[in-house]
């Protein structure tokens, strides 16, 4: 289970009805955000005020954040794969915006989660993100970065070539989890256009599930069909 951005793990209650069905779950903290986990990531450059970009000006991609991140993601599977009392052929991931893109990176990179459930995730298809109204939505770092950096735009294509590394599109066709993707169509944080960007390249058994007047709030019906899905493991 992964967290929405700047927060943490969650509190143990969100997690005992899994836990009740008999359903192990391991959350992971997000380093330097919301939890105890701490960011000892040294790169070169600024964060200004978000983690999309830090590492952006680091001349190794290996350094940007988000890539650790991800790579975070797959350890995490395979931690709770390794547990005497978890079946290793029944793991799945699941997570709301920041968690949303974290499931897709993490059943990207580890091949042997069997189901992914992503809710209106975020880190999908940065440039799309900049032509929309990107300063009312949870893309404004990216914006913030330019005003200081490059205001005239001249490593523009450097800067969202950069971004391609963290982009979870590029890592939708490596999917083989089956999927139950989650959106809300007046979402303004994490435009829906941005999110189809990763939905519309994975390959593997998805469904799509859309919430029409809803946007990047609590969406109702969505936690007892998520366990329903995970049931079916």
């Amino acid at each position: 289970m992964f967290h929405g951005y700047s927060c943490d793990s969650g509190d143990w209650m969100e997690k005992v009805t899994y836990a009740a069905h008999g359903i192990s779950v391991l959350a992971m903290d997000c380093r330097g955000q919301g939890g105890l986990s701490e960011d000892n990531l040294t790169v070169k450059g600024t964060t200004i005020r978000g983690h999309i970009i830090r590492g952006i000006d680091d001349p190794n991609p290996d350094n940007l954040y988000y890539r650790n991140v991800f790579l975070g993601t797959a350890q995490t599977a395979r931690i709770l794969r390794s547990m005497e009392e978890v079946d290793p052929a029944r793991v799945g991931a699941f997570g709301l915006s920041q968690g949303g893109a974290l499931t897709v990176a993490c059943a990207a990179l580890e091949p042997r989660v069997g189901m992914a459930v992503p809710v209106y995730p975020f880190l999908s298809d940065y440039r799309r993100a900049w032509e929309l109204d990107i300063t009312t939505s949870a893309y404004e770092e990216i914006n913030y970065y330019f005003r200081f950096f490059d205001p005239h735009h001249l490593r523009e294509d450097e800067i969202f070539n950069r971004l391609g590394y963290i982009d979870i599109q590029n890592l939708a066709e490596r999917i083989q989890a089956k999927m139950l993707w989650v959106t809300g169509l007046s979402d303004v944080i994490c435009p829906p256009s941005t999110q189809f960007a990763t939905y519309n390249k994975v390959l593997a058994p998805k469904e799509l599930m859309v919430y029409y007047e809803y946007g990047h709030e609590y969406l109702p019906y969505l936690s007892d069909r998520a366990l329903q899905m995970f049931m079916t493991l």
